[in-house]
């Protein structure tokens, strides 16, 4: 009877234990990604449903329209691979190629379309989208470590819908893997997860020139770590190291192929008239349209730019966390201080998060239906804003 009893009771105890290892994770993992998620699905359909009610009839359709401009460069890139030099029209006039654009976002392209035998432009769109989708769930992790679930969620509403351009977020555009990456390496800054936070800053790197934010956002966090530790801990020094080999790799491997130690910046000149200036160009074209511009689209793009900056003023305190403040500040100095068209500088500023915590943070502590209506109200603007931009106006997003 005894061994019966215990044959049985070991029994039980054998049943428990798998059962118990099975059945956690998948609810906990809902919990954890189901809000951020569920924002993207709304999102993603409100910026596809005013998209398609906006494209004009008789013209490119939906799928189009999610590959236009640089979407359309990249695939490109996916399908042929990079150019072996500078491209020249006429004998002694460079002109700008696809090696200005960085490989992380068409080698994913590629690497899908290879997997699921897509073409590469759709391959190209579900990429961002995938990229989009786990861009939010980073971020609804990160701003409730920061700040709370209820600004968290709002944060992620203002990220993907309410903000102008953020239509590009579903687009086949680098914006939203740059963004995951950017937002996985603060998390794991936050967990002192030194490694993954240097590997992940290297392939934000490897994805725009705007990286460079990210690393600085590392690099102060890793400082800060060691001056409170007071310990010269290995971890931190090599991802740090490791970050900062993403951009400069990519840089050194176009000066090669091209045969000139400046190439890219060479092409970003000949192609598109960027180079950094200090944000001489930004300040003229402020003054001149609020002065005397009459155009909505650089009206709107001033209003809307100096609100951004007066956003990220407010968050300089002492209470926002100095990695984040970093990468925000960094992404808003890269994108105004360069002699990018200005039509394309709210797309620019798009991953920066920092801006949006103010607001994020007074919806959050007000009554739900006005938090509700505000919110509705501004996914309503930015999702037209971004059709607009792609349907209406004529030049590059």
């Amino acid at each position: 009877m005894r061994h019966r009893l215990s044959r049985s009771a070991a029994h039980r105890f054998q049943e428990a234990l798998p059962k118990e290892r099975v059945r956690l994770p998948g609810p906990r993992t809902l919990r954890v990604a189901g809000p951020a998620l569920m924002v993207y699905g709304a999102a993603t359909l409100l910026h596809l449903a005013v998209l398609a009610v906006m494209i004009p009839p008789g013209g490119p359709g939906l799928r189009d329209r999610l590959l236009a401009w640089d979407g359309r460069l990249y695939t490109e890139i996916a399908a042929h691979g990079y150019p072996t030099g500078f491209t020249e029209p006429l004998p002694g006039r460079p002109d700008g190629n696809n090696l200005a654009f960085f490989p992380l976002f068409p080698l994913l392209v590629r690497a899908v379309h290879t997997v699921t035998r897509l073409d590469h432009g759709t391959a190209a769109i579900v990429t961002a989208n995938l990229a989009f989708a786990a861009a939010l769930v980073v971020v609804d992790r990160l701003t409730t470590r920061l700040y709370g679930r209820r600004t968290a969620l709002v944060t992620v509403l203002l990220l993907a819908a309410v903000q102008p351009m953020s239509l590009v977020f579903v687009m086949a555009y680098s914006e939203s893997l740059f963004l995951a990456l950017s937002a996985g390496t603060l998390l794991a800054v936050r967990r002192e997860a030194w490694l993954s936070a240097g590997a992940l800053a290297m392939l934000a790197g490897l994805t725009r020139p705007a990286g460079a934010a990210t690393v600085a956002a590392l690099a102060v966090a890793a400082a800060l770590f060691l001056a409170r530790t007071r310990r010269l801990a290995p971890r931190p020094l090599a991802a740090v190291a490791l970050a900062c080999t993403g951009t400069p790799g990519y840089l050194w491997w176009v000066a090669r192929r091209v045969g000139r130690p400046d190439a890219w910046f060479a092409i970003q000149r000949a192609g598109w008239d960027t180079r950094w200036d200090g944000g001489r160009s930004f300040l003229r074209f402020l003054t001149q349209t609020l002065t005397s511009g009459d155009g909505w689209v650089a009206v709107s793009t001033a209003v809307l730019l100096l609100a951004v900056i007066d956003a990220t003023l407010v968050t300089c305190h002492r209470s926002t966390w100095p990695p984040l403040l970093v990468y925000g500040l960094a992404i808003l100095v890269l994108a105004l201080g360069q002699s990018s068209f200005y039509h394309s500088k709210l797309r620019l500023v798009l991953p920066a998060m920092l801006f949006l915590i103010p607001a994020a943070r007074a919806l959050a502590r007000a009554r739900t239906s006005t938090a509700v209506l505000a919110l509705g109200g501004g996914a309503l603007f930015g999702c037209w804003y971004g059709a607009y931009m792609l349907t209406v106006w004529p030049y590059a997003i």
